[in-house]
């Protein structure tokens, strides 16, 4: 029994509660606001992780902006990258995922906690208007976690797959800060044969003004941002032999 299922087992009771408590406090969203509701899914992941003995340090916090929305663009190792990023992230923060993975329970539940968006993967009109909405919220002050190499592989190994140019767009529309988010053992914790503790690690990099971007192509934005973030994975590795 890989880490996935022990997990669900040993938090089946969480879960239940969790996802009760979600869907009454959805019935009437704004006697919630998003502060409280962020808190409710760190205590989710909080609880779960002490339970099942997962450890995520985090590095760079200075560098989060300290006003004002940006994007989070991070590498992606599987089902435990948001946890891990929001367990280490104060404010409120939310997240894009694929749609058709968006509808498992707990998944949908914590998703809706963040007002997170779905995209559907298969329809480019979908996604152009996601992004603007997006880009609308990131203005005014809102903070979206944002995977540009789309999907993952199992048992990731932390390697770093091509980043998309399409998902570095909404930086160009919000013109507001990217910070690269380097992961690395992420995919240890659900998406590898590893079972007991895991430490995974988070590195919030130096964030990238909007100025620096402007007049850029999005292949050029993510290439640069690729590469900055396999420069941390690679030294992390090194450093940790």
């Amino acid at each position: 029994m890989n880490n996935y299922y022990r997990t669900i087992l040993i938090n089946l009771h969480r879960i239940i509660y969790y996802v009760i408590k979600a869907r009454i406090w959805m019935k009437d969203i704004d006697k919630h606001p998003e502060e409280e509701r962020y808190n409710i899914a760190r205590e989710m992941v909080d609880k779960m992780n002490k339970s099942a003995g997962y450890k995520t340090i985090a590095y760079g916090l200075e560098n989060l902006p300290k006003e004002g929305g940006y994007m989070l663009y991070p590498n992606h190792q599987g089902k435990y990258d948001v946890p891990g990023i929001m367990a280490t992230h104060e404010k409120p923060l939310s997240f894009v995922m694929d749609e058709k993975r968006s509808h498992i329970i707990l998944v949908n539940e914590f998703l809706e906690l963040v007002q997170g968006k779905r995209l559907e993967m298969d329809n480019p009109r979908q996604t152009v208007r996601v992004f603007q909405e997006m880009a609308e919220e990131l203005k005014q002050g809102r903070k979206y976690i944002l995977f540009p190499e789309g999907g993952y592989k199992e048992n990731n190994q932390n390697v770093i797959e091509a980043f998309k140019p399409g998902s570095f767009k909404l930086a160009q529309m919000s013109k507001v800060p990217i910070v690269p988010v380097a992961l690395v053992d992420s995919y240890k914790v659900y998406n590898s044969d590893h079972v007991g503790p895991v430490t995974t690690y988070v590195y919030y990099l130096k964030p990238i003004p909007y100025e620096e971007i402007k007049g850029m192509k999005t292949r050029e934005i993510a290439t640069m941002v690729e590469n900055i973030i396999r420069e941390k994975v690679e030294e992390h590795l090194k450093t940790y032999e």
